[in-house]
């Protein structure tokens, strides 16, 4: 029997390896058709997706407010597919969706979970509607989930390891996957904080005295060093970020009863059935006394967050290791074969059903108006993590309006010039989103880049731009403006019913500005 279990084990490993390989294509399905339906329904390119593509063109080891995985992530989406076709411009995104789904699977069977557990867990995380929607654009925020799970799955196997060289080879997949994490978004140091504490209070502290854990900082520590080296050359620019931002009014500070409510929302409310479940199997089953860590990092994590007004969704890379572990909760809880296969079969048809009410509040596939009658008759709209002002759609969805009349209005500006005027006039963005559309969408028009003093690109300066001429969106009045320049008109107005209230408002033609950029650009920093 000895000399056999090995075998087993192996292949079960296998058989979970391929049916997780079948969920995470029917994920990467799932989005691609979204994005397909989506641009089909009118969405086009996200504000933030703009702004990455800009930063993919100018690499570097960060930027204020996102370290440089995404730049790159960006960079090579554009070369690959351009930036035109929704779905091409985020299929990189996607597949780390589909990534997702499979480490799901993978983590069921380190927990001793097996494959009708591991289709539970994968179907309950395809079905997540927070997922499905952090999948659906290019952002680092598909990534996260995928390097935190490394992480997880990292702990776990080292745990059971039962030889050196297992130990050895998942500390350095912990370090290495950590390390990119710190690369992709500074969030998960409050992961790695969470799960330190947790594994010091727990038995599972023995782990942390194997000299491989040593070597898996010292992973960390290099994986994550140019970032850190960039921002002790900006001297801290995602500090000061951070800093403004939480002091601001941006973000939605939920007190914590209305913090964890927006965990059971974000992942759609049935779902706390079962990465519930995970947490209490985790924290009180004598069959998960080896993962106990995993289930005391959760209230140490949620606490955390809490106590710094987090975003509601920080938490959300955590979760699919609590679906995980909620799918061998129910198989190890619900000993009769046919009330099992009842209860797993119930869950199983509420979460596609779920999927497909859900999907168009998760992934922008209805065109608006129908879209406002959609959530109209379910009485549910998607939740705000920011503070702004009435709009009709969420903001998620308004992002992806404007963008493109307003660079053709610009255009028209520019083009009109006399050359000579052309050849000194410069284009000034209020915020990243008008000057990445100016600089992406721009270019078939020859328009010439954008220049900000909104996050990093104040960091690229007026790039030679003095103020002699200038184009200006901003969302400043005309007596405003001409407090700051010799001459200036008002040339077009910006207005899309469905766009966001501050990408309404006139485009100006400014001459004569009183000083120049170059002598006022500290002031023009807004890190915001």
């Amino acid at each position: 029997m000895e000399a056999r279990q090995p075998i087993k084990l192996q292949a079960d490993l296998r058989a979970i390896i391929w049916l997780s390989v079948g969920f995470a294509a029917l994920k990467l399905v799932i989005q691609v058709v979204g994005n397909i339906q989506a641009q089909h329904a009118g969405y086009g390119i996200f504000r933030d997706e703009m702004y990455y593509l800009v930063c993919g063109r100018r690499l570097a080891f960060g930027y204020v407010d996102q370290p440089p995985l995404v730049a790159l992530q960006a960079r090579l989406s554009e070369m690959l597919f351009g930036h035109d076709t929704m779905w091409s411009l985020r299929l990189i995104s996607a597949m780390a969706g589909a990534v997702k789904v499979f480490l799901t699977g993978l983590l069921v069977w380190a927990l001793g979970g097996g494959r009708k557990a591991a289709a539970l867990a994968m179907l309950a995380v395809i079905g997540a509607g927070v997922y499905l929607g952090i999948d659906s654009f290019l952002s680092m925020n598909s990534f996260d989930p995928v390097l935190w799970m490394g992480c997880a799955l990292a702990l776990v196997r080292i745990v059971k390891a039962e030889s050196p060289s297992e130990i050895r080879n998942w500390w350095i997949v912990f370090g290495v996957s950590a390390g990119l994490a710190f690369e992709n978004k500074d969030s998960v140091v409050f992961f790695l904080i969470a799960m330190l504490i947790a594994l010091v209070l727990t038995p599972q502290r023995r782990i942390l005295a194997n000299r491989w854990f040593g070597v898996g900082v010292l992973l960390i520590v290099l994986v994550a060093l140019p970032n850190f080296l960039w921002q002790v050359h900006n001297h801290f620019p995602t500090l000061e970020w951070l800093h403004k931002t939480e002091g601001s009014d941006k973000v939605v500070k939920f007190p914590p009863g209305e913090f964890f409510v927006a965990q059971i929302l974000t992942l759609t409310p049935y779902s706390v059935l079962l990465w519930g479940s995970g947490v209490l199997w985790l924290l009180f089953a004598k069959a998960s006394r080896e993962f106990r860590f995993v289930g005391v990092f959760y209230p140490i994590f949620l606490v955390m967050m809490m106590a710094l007004h987090a975003k509601d969704y920080y938490l959300v890379p955590a979760y699919p290791v609590f679906f995980a572990a909620g799918a061998v909760a129910w198989f190890a809880w619900a000993q009769r074969v046919v009330w099992r296969n009842a209860l797993i079969g119930v869950y199983a048809v509420v979460t596609v059903v779920g999927l497909v009410v859900f999907f168009p509040l998760s992934v922008p596939v209805m065109p608006p108006q129908q879209w406002l009658a959609y959530t109209e008759k379910l009485h549910f709209r998607p939740k705000e993590s920011e503070t702004h002002a009435a709009t009709p759609l969420p903001q998620f969805y308004a992002d992806r309006f404007g963008w493109h009349e307003m660079v053709e209005q610009v255009a028209g500006i520019y083009n009109a010039l006399p050359p000579q005027e052309r050849a000194v006039t410069g284009i000034l963005a209020g915020n990243y989103g008008e000057a990445g559309a100016i600089d992406i969408l721009g270019e078939k028009y020859g328009l010439p880049h954008a220049i900000s003093g909104h996050l990093t690109y104040w960091l690229w300066g007026p790039r030679g731009y003095t103020g002699e001429e200038t184009i200006v969106i901003n969302g400043a009045t005309l007596q405003e403006m001409q407090k700051a320049y010799a001459l200036c008109t008002v040339v077009g107005m910006r207005e899309l019913p469905y766009a966001m209230p501050w990408e309404h408002g006139p485009i100006f033609l400014c001459r004569g500005r009183k000083t120049t950029y170059q002598a006022d650009w500290d002031e023009m920093k807004r890190y915001l």
